[in-house]
């Protein structure tokens, strides 16, 4: 894989590629020069710094900056937009959900549990905890005679104030199928049985479960998770740090089917149209991803992680895309895929999208105070 900011060695895509390359180039610049000011003395190969690319203002006033990294390649990598250190690694957690959730399908364990297509989006979901959300990860595992018991996720009180109070005045308190992730280990759960494997402990990295999952991830990105730092999930299952470009070329492979065995490209677009079709059981009400696919109406998959980063798939342009906020910041994040995804999708100018691309910041009287916005000039010069 070629140096981030290295030209691309073709332009499949014509003259966006140049364009690209030259707004990335253009707002790199200056943190590019300071960190080889940095380094020059050390012997060491300079690495582009993050620059700018949010802002936050509370009238006219900037009140916040945030920094961070984006990329967007093709599936054999080449690049079509990146700014700042591209090839760092970085955890993407809930990012990679729909690889995760491959054996799942091209095990034939879906078919043979009879999963719908909810029950597909539900797997690779990073979702609210809401009533729909809760009984469909309940349902799955009844299919295979298991119930939340057999979850390591643990338990968590769901995103929003209504299901919570609901909760309360119920004198209830929250389960393991209440977790953001819990479609996500029922898939697991499913896989497993399906299988003939113990789904007990399929949580430890050396499970046959988290095994599997662990060669998805080496062939859909490119990497040797051998030879990449290791973590804990907030949901006790094992996460690697990965390159944010291998992961744009992971997701343009995943959405394209380019570079993936015939069994595993189905399976993946199969889990993209799933999710297309049932964003809610995405994520759920008000969630970013759940409301992009649908104003994307079907051209785009995306999902978020932890900490800043997001990952998308633009089936029809054979692009993928990786965002990285250096200090963990969503709403960053989300403004940066938002800007991004408009311009691939030439609808920077659309009224729909504007309220992913400057979301307002409102007081409690519900009046608009403030916004968050991409700085001028990223990708504004993107051909759509």
């Amino acid at each position: 894989m070629r140096p981030p900011g290295s030209p691309p060695a073709s332009q499949p895509h014509g003259e966006r590629h140049n364009v690209a390359h030259r707004i990335a180039l253009r707002l790199d610049a200056p943190q590019r020069s300071l960190s080889s000011a940095r380094n020059s003395n050390r012997g060491v190969a300079p690495v582009p710094a993050d620059p700018v690319l949010v802002e936050v203002r509370r009238g006219d006033h900037v009140e916040s900056r945030h920094r961070g990294a984006a990329v967007v390649t093709d599936a054999a990598g080449r690049l079509v937009f990146a700014v700042g250190d591209v090839a760092r690694l970085v955890f993407p957690r809930s990012a990679i959900k729909l690889i995760q959730a491959l054996p799942l399908v091209e095990s034939g364990a879906a078919d043979a549990l009879g999963l719908s297509t909810a029950d597909l989006a539900l797997a690779g979901a990073s979702h609210n905890g809401e009533p729909r959300h809760v009984a469909g990860a309940a349902a799955m595992l009844a299919r295979v005679g298991r119930d939340e018991t057999c979850l390591v996720c643990g338990a968590q009180w769901p995103q929003r104030e209504d299901d919570r109070g609901r909760l309360h005045i119920e004198g209830r308190t929250p389960t393991r199928l209440h977790n953001n992730c819990s479609g996500k280990h029922a898939g697991f759960v499913c896989f497993a049985v399906h299988a003939g494997i113990d789904p007990a402990g399929y949580g430890a990295v050396d499970h046959p479960v988290q095994r599997t999952i662990a060669a998805a991830i080496e062939d859909v990105v490119g990497v040797s998770l051998a030879d990449t730092p290791r973590g804990r999930d907030g949901c006790s299952i094992p996460t690697w740090a990965l390159p944010l470009d291998g992961l744009a070329r992971g997701f343009a492979r995943l959405g394209s089917g380019t570079g993936l065995a015939p069994t595993r490209a189905r399976a993946a677009r199969r889990l993209i149209d799933a999710a297309i079709a049932e964003p809610f059981m995405v994520a759920g009400t008000g969630r970013f991803c759940t409301e992009m696919l649908t104003a994307a109406a079907g051209r785009v998959y995306v999902k978020t992680g932890a900490e800043g980063v997001f990952c998308a798939a633009l089936p029809d342009l054979g692009l993928g895309l990786a965002v990285k906020i250096a200090d963990g910041a969503t709403r960053a994040a989300e403004v940066v895929t938002a800007t991004l995804l408009a311009a691939l999708l030439g609808r920077r100018d659309d009224p729909a999208f504007d309220r992913f691309l400057r979301p307002p910041i409102v007081d409690w009287n519900g009046a608009t105070v403030g916004g968050v916005a991409a700085i001028d000039g990223l990708a504004a010069d993107f051909a759509p």
